[in-house]
């Protein structure tokens, strides 16, 4: 019985891997999108406040200060 479970484990492991690695490079792709675009910032507290809320707290927590004032004052101003 041990045996038979042995190909099934290992498929289970493998998928759970590919699903972690692709999470990871995800969020990676995510972070660097955002860090880099402030557009795409502004897209993202449209579609997905709760994301974008997020980075700022994960910004703000290494020490870089000043990043959602700016976006705010430079959306603001847009508006008008």
């Amino acid at each position: 019985m041990a045996r038979t479970m042995e190909p099934l484990a290992k498929k289970i492991f493998k998928g759970v891997l590919v699903v972690e690695l692709v999470g990871v490079f995800g969020a990676y792709f995510l972070f660097n999108k955002m860090n880099t675009s402030q557009d795409f910032r502004q897209t993202m507290s449209k579609k997905f406040p709760f994301i974008l809320e997020v980075y700022y707290k994960s910004i703000e927590q290494s020490g870089m200060y000043g990043v959602r004032q700016q976006d705010q004052e430079k959306w603001l101003n847009s508006k008008n």
